[in-house]
Protein backbone atom coordinates (compact mmCIF):
# COMPACT_ATOMS: atom_id res chain seq x y z
CA UNK A 1 0.00 0.00 0.00
CA UNK A 2 1.12 3.66 -0.76
CA UNK A 3 1.11 6.39 0.93
CA UNK A 4 2.00 10.30 0.31
CA UNK A 5 3.74 10.00 3.74
CA UNK A 6 4.39 7.67 6.50
CA UNK A 7 4.81 9.25 9.97
CA UNK A 8 6.77 6.34 12.87
CA UNK A 9 5.29 7.12 16.23
CA UNK A 10 2.23 7.95 17.83
CA UNK A 11 3.45 10.76 20.43
CA UNK A 12 3.35 14.53 20.37
CA UNK A 13 5.44 14.28 17.58
CA UNK A 14 3.32 12.02 15.39
CA UNK A 15 0.19 13.17 16.03
CA UNK A 16 0.92 16.92 14.89
CA UNK A 17 2.97 15.78 12.14
CA UNK A 18 -0.73 13.85 10.71
CA UNK A 19 -2.41 16.89 11.47
CA UNK A 20 0.28 18.85 9.55
CA UNK A 21 0.67 16.35 6.37
CA UNK A 22 -2.79 15.46 6.02
CA UNK A 23 -5.19 17.94 7.32
CA UNK A 24 -2.46 21.26 5.93
CA UNK A 25 -1.60 19.82 3.39
CA UNK A 26 -4.26 17.27 1.88
CA UNK A 27 -1.69 14.30 1.68
CA UNK A 28 -2.90 10.66 2.11
CA UNK A 29 -0.90 9.81 5.56
CA UNK A 30 -0.14 6.54 8.13
CA UNK A 31 0.92 6.76 11.50
CA UNK A 32 2.51 3.73 12.71
CA UNK A 33 3.12 3.22 16.39
CA UNK A 34 4.72 -0.08 18.23
CA UNK A 35 3.13 0.84 21.48
CA UNK A 36 -0.76 -0.36 21.56
CA UNK A 37 -2.41 3.00 21.80
CA UNK A 38 -0.57 6.67 21.33
CA UNK A 39 1.56 8.46 23.75
CA UNK A 40 4.80 7.55 22.23
CA UNK A 41 6.77 8.10 25.37
CA UNK A 42 4.25 8.29 27.53
CA UNK A 43 2.45 5.29 26.63
CA UNK A 44 5.49 3.58 28.18
CA UNK A 45 5.99 5.76 31.20
CA UNK A 46 4.60 4.41 33.89
CA UNK A 47 6.55 3.57 36.30
CA UNK A 48 5.85 4.92 40.06
CA UNK A 49 6.24 8.41 40.51
CA UNK A 50 6.58 9.10 36.78
CA UNK A 51 6.00 12.43 36.10
CA UNK A 52 6.69 15.47 33.92
CA UNK A 53 9.12 17.78 34.24
CA UNK A 54 7.69 21.01 32.40
CA UNK A 55 4.97 22.99 33.77
CA UNK A 56 1.37 21.48 32.32
CA UNK A 57 0.16 25.36 31.46
CA UNK A 58 3.71 24.76 28.80
CA UNK A 59 3.45 21.15 28.45
CA UNK A 60 1.25 21.05 25.42
CA UNK A 61 0.55 22.20 22.06
CA UNK A 62 0.65 25.54 20.95
CA UNK A 63 -1.17 25.81 17.72
CA UNK A 64 -4.63 25.78 18.48
CA UNK A 65 -6.33 28.62 20.78
CA UNK A 66 -9.22 26.54 20.60
CA UNK A 67 -7.40 23.48 22.09
CA UNK A 68 -5.97 25.32 24.98
CA UNK A 69 -9.57 26.84 26.26
CA UNK A 70 -11.01 23.38 26.28
CA UNK A 71 -8.29 21.15 27.38
CA UNK A 72 -7.95 21.95 31.10
CA UNK A 73 -4.98 19.92 33.23
CA UNK A 74 -5.42 18.97 36.79
CA UNK A 75 -1.90 19.42 38.27
CA UNK A 76 1.21 21.88 38.28
CA UNK A 77 3.23 18.67 36.92
CA UNK A 78 0.87 16.06 34.83
CA UNK A 79 1.74 12.48 35.96
CA UNK A 80 1.28 9.77 32.64
CA UNK A 81 -2.56 9.20 32.73
CA UNK A 82 -3.76 12.54 32.51
CA UNK A 83 -0.54 13.61 29.72
CA UNK A 84 -2.05 10.18 27.78
CA UNK A 85 -5.72 11.69 28.10
CA UNK A 86 -4.45 14.74 26.66
CA UNK A 87 -3.31 13.48 23.71
CA UNK A 88 -6.20 11.42 23.08
CA UNK A 89 -8.66 14.09 23.89
CA UNK A 90 -5.93 16.04 20.83
CA UNK A 91 -6.74 12.41 18.60
CA UNK A 92 -10.62 12.74 18.96
CA UNK A 93 -10.52 16.72 18.65
CA UNK A 94 -9.14 16.38 15.07
CA UNK A 95 -10.31 12.71 13.88
CA UNK A 96 -6.66 11.06 14.39
CA UNK A 97 -6.98 7.80 15.09
CA UNK A 98 -8.18 6.91 11.45
CA UNK A 99 -5.20 7.36 10.02
CA UNK A 100 -3.02 5.77 12.71
CA UNK A 101 -2.16 1.87 13.10
CA UNK A 102 -1.00 0.53 16.77
CA UNK A 103 0.97 -2.51 17.63
CA UNK A 104 2.85 -2.12 14.66
CA UNK A 105 6.72 -2.10 14.63
CA UNK A 106 8.84 -0.88 11.79
CA UNK A 107 12.33 -2.82 11.68
CA UNK A 108 13.31 -1.39 8.45
CA UNK A 109 13.36 1.37 5.97
CA UNK A 110 14.94 1.48 2.71
CA UNK A 111 14.89 3.78 -0.13
CA UNK A 112 14.00 2.91 -3.84
CA UNK A 113 15.69 5.58 -6.20
CA UNK A 114 14.13 4.20 -9.09
CA UNK A 115 10.68 5.28 -7.90
CA UNK A 116 12.11 7.74 -5.05
CA UNK A 117 10.14 6.07 -2.77
CA UNK A 118 10.57 5.11 0.63
CA UNK A 119 9.79 0.81 1.59
CA UNK A 120 8.99 0.61 4.94
CA UNK A 121 8.72 -3.12 7.05
CA UNK A 122 7.49 -4.14 10.02
CA UNK A 123 8.35 -6.87 12.55
CA UNK A 124 5.19 -8.87 11.38
CA UNK A 125 6.45 -8.61 7.39
CA UNK A 126 4.03 -6.25 6.35
CA UNK A 127 5.14 -3.47 3.60
CA UNK A 128 4.18 0.24 2.50
CA UNK A 129 5.75 2.63 0.79
CA UNK A 130 5.76 6.10 1.14
CA UNK A 131 6.69 9.57 -0.86
CA UNK A 132 8.04 10.99 2.56
CA UNK A 133 9.58 9.25 6.08
CA UNK A 134 9.14 10.89 9.26
CA UNK A 135 10.61 9.65 12.25
CA UNK A 136 8.80 10.54 15.00
CA UNK A 137 10.24 8.43 17.11
CA UNK A 138 11.14 10.07 20.39
CA UNK A 139 14.26 11.15 21.88
CA UNK A 140 13.54 8.66 24.61
CA UNK A 141 12.08 5.89 23.82
CA UNK A 142 14.86 3.14 23.57
CA UNK A 143 15.19 1.88 26.65
CA UNK A 144 18.66 1.11 28.09
CA UNK A 145 19.45 -2.27 30.28
CA UNK A 146 22.98 -2.00 31.48
CA UNK A 147 24.92 -5.46 30.59
CA UNK A 148 25.81 -6.80 34.18
CA UNK A 149 27.24 -10.01 34.27
CA UNK A 150 24.63 -12.68 35.72
CA UNK A 151 21.41 -10.68 35.09
CA UNK A 152 19.48 -14.14 33.53
CA UNK A 153 20.62 -16.12 36.96
CA UNK A 154 17.80 -13.29 38.94
CA UNK A 155 15.70 -15.27 40.41
CA UNK A 156 13.33 -12.43 41.25
CA UNK A 157 11.46 -10.21 38.73
CA UNK A 158 13.23 -7.19 37.45
CA UNK A 159 12.02 -4.25 35.58
CA UNK A 160 13.23 -1.16 33.20
CA UNK A 161 11.37 2.02 34.24
CA UNK A 162 10.63 2.86 30.59
CA UNK A 163 9.28 -0.82 29.99
CA UNK A 164 7.02 -1.05 32.82
CA UNK A 165 4.26 -2.75 32.86
CA UNK A 166 1.16 -1.69 32.15
CA UNK A 167 -0.55 -3.72 35.74
CA UNK A 168 2.00 -2.03 37.55
CA UNK A 169 4.15 -3.56 40.20
CA UNK A 170 3.50 -4.39 43.51
CA UNK A 171 6.32 -3.75 45.90
CA UNK A 172 4.43 -4.58 49.16
CA UNK A 173 7.13 -6.50 51.68
CA UNK A 174 9.38 -7.06 48.91
CA UNK A 175 13.41 -6.34 48.92
CA UNK A 176 13.46 -3.88 46.08
CA UNK A 177 17.14 -2.46 44.57
CA UNK A 178 16.75 0.30 42.21
CA UNK A 179 19.68 0.97 40.04
CA UNK A 180 20.09 4.31 38.15
CA UNK A 181 19.67 7.73 40.15
CA UNK A 182 19.03 10.21 37.09
CA UNK A 183 15.30 12.26 36.48
CA UNK A 184 13.59 8.94 36.76
CA UNK A 185 15.09 7.47 39.40
CA UNK A 186 14.68 10.47 41.49
CA UNK A 187 10.64 10.08 41.15
CA UNK A 188 10.82 6.39 41.28
CA UNK A 189 12.58 5.90 44.60
CA UNK A 190 10.05 7.85 47.21
CA UNK A 191 6.94 5.65 45.91
CA UNK A 192 8.70 2.39 45.96
CA UNK A 193 9.64 3.14 49.45
CA UNK A 194 6.41 3.81 50.67
CA UNK A 195 5.38 0.46 50.17
CA UNK A 196 9.00 -1.72 50.17
CA UNK A 197 10.11 -3.93 53.33
CA UNK A 198 13.10 -2.33 52.32
CA UNK A 199 14.78 -0.34 48.99
CA UNK A 200 18.50 -0.44 48.81
CA UNK A 201 19.26 2.52 45.69
CA UNK A 202 22.35 1.88 44.09
CA UNK A 203 24.00 5.55 43.24
CA UNK A 204 26.53 5.62 40.51
CA UNK A 205 26.62 9.33 39.69
CA UNK A 206 25.16 11.48 42.64
CA UNK A 207 22.60 14.24 41.36
CA UNK A 208 21.26 17.91 42.05
CA UNK A 209 17.74 17.87 42.06
CA UNK A 210 14.92 20.46 43.22
CA UNK A 211 11.51 20.26 44.63
CA UNK A 212 9.16 20.26 42.33
CA UNK A 213 6.41 21.36 44.65
CA UNK A 214 3.77 19.93 42.40
CA UNK A 215 0.20 21.21 43.55
CA UNK A 216 -3.41 20.80 41.89
CA UNK A 217 -3.84 23.65 39.70
CA UNK A 218 -5.76 27.11 41.33
CA UNK A 219 -9.28 27.98 39.29
CA UNK A 220 -7.54 30.99 39.38
CA UNK A 221 -4.68 29.81 37.85
CA UNK A 222 -6.75 27.96 35.00
CA UNK A 223 -8.20 30.94 34.14
CA UNK A 224 -5.09 33.02 33.90
CA UNK A 225 -3.72 30.35 31.45
CA UNK A 226 -6.95 30.32 29.04
CA UNK A 227 -6.71 34.28 29.04
CA UNK A 228 -3.05 34.69 28.19
CA UNK A 229 -2.29 32.03 26.09
CA UNK A 230 -0.83 34.25 23.42
CA UNK A 231 1.61 35.35 26.14
CA UNK A 232 2.67 32.17 27.26
CA UNK A 233 2.90 30.93 23.44
CA UNK A 234 5.26 33.94 22.69
CA UNK A 235 7.22 33.22 26.06
CA UNK A 236 7.66 29.61 25.15
CA UNK A 237 8.78 29.73 21.60
CA UNK A 238 10.93 32.68 22.25
CA UNK A 239 13.11 31.12 25.19
CA UNK A 240 16.37 29.45 25.19
CA UNK A 241 14.66 26.17 26.38
CA UNK A 242 10.94 26.49 25.39
CA UNK A 243 9.41 26.75 29.02
CA UNK A 244 6.76 29.20 29.78
CA UNK A 245 9.24 31.39 31.76
CA UNK A 246 11.95 33.67 30.93
CA UNK A 247 15.54 33.32 32.14
CA UNK A 248 16.92 36.55 34.17
CA UNK A 249 19.06 38.90 32.36
CA UNK A 250 21.08 39.45 35.29
CA UNK A 251 24.92 37.59 36.32
CA UNK A 252 25.62 36.12 39.22
CA UNK A 253 28.34 38.85 40.01
CA UNK A 254 25.63 41.54 39.66
CA UNK A 255 24.70 40.71 43.12
CA UNK A 256 25.86 40.60 46.45
CA UNK A 257 26.31 37.12 48.62
CA UNK A 258 23.73 37.94 50.69
CA UNK A 259 21.42 38.94 47.38
CA UNK A 260 22.13 35.88 45.76
CA UNK A 261 21.93 33.22 48.36
CA UNK A 262 18.16 34.88 48.68
CA UNK A 263 17.45 34.60 44.83
CA UNK A 264 18.30 31.10 45.22
CA UNK A 265 15.81 30.25 48.31
CA UNK A 266 13.21 31.54 46.60
CA UNK A 267 13.84 29.42 43.75
CA UNK A 268 14.12 27.02 46.00
CA UNK A 269 10.73 27.48 47.64
CA UNK A 270 9.08 28.20 44.06
CA UNK A 271 10.58 24.39 43.04
CA UNK A 272 10.45 23.19 39.73
CA UNK A 273 13.26 24.09 36.67
CA UNK A 274 12.80 28.08 36.99
CA UNK A 275 15.66 27.58 39.61
CA UNK A 276 17.43 27.49 36.55
CA UNK A 277 16.12 30.51 35.30
CA UNK A 278 17.51 32.75 38.49
CA UNK A 279 21.20 33.99 36.15
CA UNK A 280 21.97 34.09 33.05
CA UNK A 281 25.24 32.91 33.42
CA UNK A 282 24.24 29.42 35.44
CA UNK A 283 25.54 27.70 32.17
CA UNK A 284 27.85 29.19 30.25
CA UNK A 285 30.29 30.73 33.25
CA UNK A 286 31.51 27.44 35.58
CA UNK A 287 32.23 30.08 38.45
CA UNK A 288 29.01 31.72 38.53
CA UNK A 289 27.50 27.80 38.13
CA UNK A 290 29.65 26.79 40.99
CA UNK A 291 27.60 28.95 43.53
CA UNK A 292 23.99 27.19 42.59
CA UNK A 293 25.74 23.78 43.03
CA UNK A 294 27.15 24.74 46.13
CA UNK A 295 23.44 25.96 47.53
CA UNK A 296 21.82 22.84 46.05
CA UNK A 297 24.85 20.76 47.80
CA UNK A 298 24.02 22.10 51.27
CA UNK A 299 20.20 21.64 50.84
CA UNK A 300 21.09 18.61 50.46
CA UNK A 301 23.42 17.74 53.44
CA UNK A 302 20.43 19.85 55.32
CA UNK A 303 17.66 17.22 54.57
CA UNK A 304 19.47 14.14 54.66
CA UNK A 305 20.06 12.93 58.87
CA UNK A 306 22.76 10.27 58.57
CA UNK A 307 26.05 12.27 57.62
CA UNK A 308 27.51 9.45 55.61
CA UNK A 309 24.64 9.36 53.20
CA UNK A 310 24.46 12.75 52.86
CA UNK A 311 28.04 13.24 51.74
CA UNK A 312 28.02 10.40 49.36
CA UNK A 313 24.12 12.05 47.67
CA UNK A 314 25.89 15.64 47.75
CA UNK A 315 29.15 14.55 46.39
CA UNK A 316 28.19 15.59 43.02
CA UNK A 317 30.93 15.76 40.27
CA UNK A 318 29.53 17.96 37.53
CA UNK A 319 28.25 21.38 37.33
CA UNK A 320 24.60 22.28 38.01
CA UNK A 321 22.50 21.58 34.93
CA UNK A 322 25.16 20.10 32.97
CA UNK A 323 23.11 16.73 33.08
CA UNK A 324 19.40 16.82 32.92
CA UNK A 325 18.85 18.52 35.95
CA UNK A 326 15.98 16.52 38.04
CA UNK A 327 13.36 18.02 39.73
CA UNK A 328 11.41 15.50 42.74
CA UNK A 329 8.90 14.81 45.24
CA UNK A 330 11.21 14.47 48.57
CA UNK A 331 13.87 12.13 47.30
CA UNK A 332 16.64 13.24 49.47
CA UNK A 333 14.47 12.87 52.19
CA UNK A 334 13.15 9.53 51.40
CA UNK A 335 16.98 8.03 52.89
CA UNK A 336 15.77 9.45 56.30
CA UNK A 337 13.11 6.21 56.25
CA UNK A 338 14.69 2.91 57.99
CA UNK A 339 13.46 1.14 55.13
CA UNK A 340 15.80 2.60 52.48
CA UNK A 341 19.35 2.89 51.97
CA UNK A 342 21.98 3.95 49.30
CA UNK A 343 25.23 2.12 47.83
CA UNK A 344 27.49 4.09 46.87
CA UNK A 345 28.55 2.77 43.81
CA UNK A 346 31.74 4.76 43.40
CA UNK A 347 32.90 3.46 46.56
CA UNK A 348 31.38 -0.14 45.96
CA UNK A 349 31.03 -0.88 42.41
CA UNK A 350 28.79 -4.05 41.38
CA UNK A 351 30.64 -7.17 40.84
CA UNK A 352 27.25 -8.84 39.02
CA UNK A 353 23.76 -10.04 39.81
CA UNK A 354 23.33 -13.22 41.87
CA UNK A 355 20.33 -15.32 42.00
CA UNK A 356 19.49 -13.84 44.95
CA UNK A 357 20.50 -9.98 44.53
CA UNK A 358 23.31 -8.12 43.49
CA UNK A 359 27.08 -8.32 45.24
CA UNK A 360 28.88 -5.43 45.35
CA UNK A 361 32.90 -5.38 46.23
CA UNK A 362 34.84 -2.01 47.19
CA UNK A 363 35.85 0.06 50.06
CA UNK A 364 32.97 -1.88 52.14
CA UNK A 365 34.58 -5.41 51.38
CA UNK A 366 32.39 -7.74 49.12
CA UNK A 367 28.92 -7.87 50.38
CA UNK A 368 25.50 -9.66 48.89
CA UNK A 369 22.16 -7.20 48.82
CA UNK A 370 19.53 -9.85 48.79
CA UNK A 371 17.01 -8.24 46.25
CA UNK A 372 13.15 -9.99 45.06
CA UNK A 373 13.13 -7.20 42.56
CA UNK A 374 15.33 -5.04 40.89
CA UNK A 375 14.77 -2.13 38.90
CA UNK A 376 16.63 -0.86 36.25
CA UNK A 377 16.15 3.14 36.01
CA UNK A 378 19.01 3.24 33.64
CA UNK A 379 17.51 5.78 30.90
CA UNK A 380 17.55 5.55 27.81
CA UNK A 381 20.10 5.00 24.61
CA UNK A 382 18.87 8.76 23.62
CA UNK A 383 18.40 10.30 20.19
CA UNK A 384 20.04 7.97 18.36
CA UNK A 385 18.45 4.55 20.19
CA UNK A 386 15.01 5.06 18.35
CA UNK A 387 16.16 5.41 14.71
CA UNK A 388 19.19 2.88 14.97
CA UNK A 389 16.58 0.06 16.04
CA UNK A 390 15.72 -0.03 12.61
CA UNK A 391 17.68 -0.32 9.44
CA UNK A 392 17.38 2.87 7.56
CA UNK A 393 19.04 2.59 4.24
CA UNK A 394 19.48 5.69 1.99
CA UNK A 395 20.85 5.37 -1.63
CA UNK A 396 22.35 2.71 -3.30
CA UNK A 397 21.89 0.60 0.55
CA UNK A 398 23.56 3.47 2.43
CA UNK A 399 23.19 2.31 6.16
CA UNK A 400 22.28 5.18 8.85
CA UNK A 401 23.95 2.48 11.49
CA UNK A 402 27.37 3.03 9.40
CA UNK A 403 26.88 6.82 8.82
CA UNK A 404 26.73 7.45 12.21
CA UNK A 405 29.54 4.21 13.68
CA UNK A 406 31.10 7.03 15.33
CA UNK A 407 28.45 9.59 16.26
CA UNK A 408 25.31 11.03 14.47
CA UNK A 409 25.60 13.46 12.01
CA UNK A 410 22.66 15.54 10.73
CA UNK A 411 21.88 18.73 9.20
CA UNK A 412 19.69 20.68 11.75
CA UNK A 413 18.63 17.49 13.44
CA UNK A 414 16.48 16.98 10.35
CA UNK A 415 17.94 15.39 7.98
CA UNK A 416 20.76 13.41 6.93
CA UNK A 417 22.79 13.36 3.32
CA UNK A 418 22.10 10.22 1.18
CA UNK A 419 18.67 9.75 2.62
CA UNK A 420 16.10 12.13 0.56
CA UNK A 421 12.59 12.70 1.94
CA UNK A 422 13.92 11.13 5.53
CA UNK A 423 13.13 13.87 8.30
CA UNK A 424 13.72 13.36 12.02
CA UNK A 425 11.70 15.13 14.42
CA UNK A 426 13.65 16.91 16.93
CA UNK A 427 16.58 14.46 16.16
CA UNK A 428 20.06 14.65 17.36
CA UNK A 429 21.49 17.86 16.28
CA UNK A 430 18.16 20.20 17.16
CA UNK A 431 17.45 21.38 20.78
CA UNK A 432 15.40 18.54 21.51
CA UNK A 433 16.13 17.70 25.19
CA UNK A 434 17.50 20.70 26.33
CA UNK A 435 14.26 21.74 25.98
CA UNK A 436 10.89 21.70 26.83
CA UNK A 437 9.59 19.33 24.33
CA UNK A 438 6.65 20.10 22.67
CA UNK A 439 7.37 23.77 21.87
CA UNK A 440 10.47 22.06 20.08
CA UNK A 441 8.30 19.39 18.28
CA UNK A 442 6.10 22.11 17.01
CA UNK A 443 8.73 23.99 15.59
CA UNK A 444 10.05 20.86 13.50
CA UNK A 445 6.61 19.95 12.73
CA UNK A 446 5.82 23.40 11.07
CA UNK A 447 9.41 23.39 9.07
CA UNK A 448 8.53 20.20 7.86
CA UNK A 449 5.18 20.42 7.05
CA UNK A 450 5.83 23.89 5.07
CA UNK A 451 9.01 22.05 3.14
CA UNK A 452 6.94 19.33 2.25
CA UNK A 453 4.20 21.62 0.81
CA UNK A 454 7.16 23.66 -1.01
CA UNK A 455 8.69 20.52 -2.69
CA UNK A 456 5.17 19.77 -3.73
CA UNK A 457 4.04 22.86 -5.02
CA UNK A 458 7.32 23.74 -7.65
CA UNK A 459 7.60 19.85 -8.70
CA UNK A 460 10.67 18.78 -6.53
CA UNK A 461 11.02 14.98 -5.99
CA UNK A 462 13.71 14.89 -3.04
CA UNK A 463 15.27 17.35 -0.39
CA UNK A 464 18.46 16.22 1.42
CA UNK A 465 21.11 17.88 2.90
CA UNK A 466 24.46 17.98 1.43
CA UNK A 467 27.46 16.88 3.02
CA UNK A 468 29.21 19.98 3.41
CA UNK A 469 26.21 21.42 5.41
CA UNK A 470 25.69 18.52 7.21
CA UNK A 471 29.49 18.72 8.40
CA UNK A 472 29.59 22.61 9.26
CA UNK A 473 26.33 21.97 11.09
CA UNK A 474 27.97 18.87 13.31
CA UNK A 475 30.67 21.26 14.24
CA UNK A 476 28.11 24.00 15.20
CA UNK A 477 26.11 21.13 17.71
CA UNK A 478 29.83 20.63 19.22
CA UNK A 479 31.04 24.13 19.11
CA UNK A 480 27.75 25.55 21.47
CA UNK A 481 27.85 22.69 23.91
CA UNK A 482 31.86 23.57 24.58
CA UNK A 483 30.50 27.39 25.19
CA UNK A 484 28.51 26.00 28.13
CA UNK A 485 29.19 23.36 31.44
CA UNK A 486 27.41 21.09 29.54
CA UNK A 487 30.53 20.47 27.67
CA UNK A 488 31.64 19.37 31.32
CA UNK A 489 30.24 16.54 32.35
CA UNK A 490 31.05 13.95 29.90
CA UNK A 491 29.36 11.17 31.89
CA UNK A 492 26.19 12.53 30.69
CA UNK A 493 23.94 10.59 28.50
CA UNK A 494 23.74 13.83 26.17
CA UNK A 495 27.00 12.37 25.04
CA UNK A 496 26.22 8.76 24.75
CA UNK A 497 28.03 7.68 27.59
CA UNK A 498 25.15 5.82 29.72
CA UNK A 499 25.40 3.30 26.24
CA UNK A 500 28.61 0.89 26.22
CA UNK A 501 30.42 1.57 23.38
CA UNK A 502 28.01 4.43 21.80
CA UNK A 503 30.42 6.87 20.24
CA UNK A 504 31.08 9.78 22.87
CA UNK A 505 29.90 13.05 20.46
CA UNK A 506 27.69 15.80 22.42
CA UNK A 507 24.17 14.59 20.45
CA UNK A 508 21.80 18.27 21.08
CA UNK A 509 22.19 21.75 20.39
CA UNK A 510 22.98 23.75 23.08
CA UNK A 511 22.59 27.30 21.36
CA UNK A 512 19.01 27.86 22.69
CA UNK A 513 15.28 27.00 20.68
CA UNK A 514 14.75 30.32 19.49
CA UNK A 515 18.14 30.74 18.01
CA UNK A 516 17.79 27.33 16.24
CA UNK A 517 14.06 28.72 14.76
CA UNK A 518 15.83 31.54 13.57
CA UNK A 519 18.34 29.45 11.74
CA UNK A 520 15.12 26.99 10.31
CA UNK A 521 13.41 29.99 9.04
CA UNK A 522 16.55 31.42 7.41
CA UNK A 523 17.55 28.47 5.88
CA UNK A 524 13.79 28.26 4.75
CA UNK A 525 13.96 31.52 3.54
CA UNK A 526 16.86 31.16 1.31
CA UNK A 527 15.72 28.41 -0.77
CA UNK A 528 16.37 25.55 1.18
CA UNK A 529 20.13 26.30 1.98
CA UNK A 530 22.35 23.13 2.69
CA UNK A 531 19.73 21.09 1.03
CA UNK A 532 19.92 19.35 -2.24
CA UNK A 533 16.72 19.44 -3.98
CA UNK A 534 15.94 17.06 -6.87
CA UNK A 535 13.24 18.21 -9.60
CA UNK A 536 10.86 15.95 -11.25
CA UNK A 537 11.95 15.27 -14.69
CA UNK A 538 10.27 17.08 -17.54
CA UNK A 539 8.72 14.77 -19.76
CA UNK A 540 10.28 13.33 -22.60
Amino acid sequence: MHFDAIVIGAGFAGLYQLHGLRDRLGLRVRVLEAGGDLGGTWYWNRYPGARCDSESHAYRYFFSRELNDEWQSTERYPGPPEIRAYLDYVAKKFDLRRDMKFGVRVTAASFDEGTNRWRVETESGEQCTATYLVAAVGCLSAANVPDIPGLKDFRGNWYHTGQWPQEGVDFTGKRVGQIGTGSTGIQAAPVIAQSAAHLTVFQRTANYSVPARNAPLTPEFKRWVRDNFDEIRGIARSTVNGHAFRISERNVADVTPEEREAVYQAAWETGGLQFRATFRDLVTDRAANATAAEFLKARIRAAVKDPATAESLANIDHPYAAKRPPIDTDYFETFNRANVSLVDLRADPIERITADGIRTEGKSGRREHALDIIVFATGFDAMTGPLLKMDIRGRAGRSLREDWKTGPETYLGLQMPGFPNLFTITGPGSPSVLTNMPVAIEQHVDWITECIGHLRRNGIETIEPSAQATREWTATVQEAAQATVLWDAKHSWYFGANVAGKPQVFMPYAGGLARYAKLCEGVAERGYEGFVLGRAKAPA
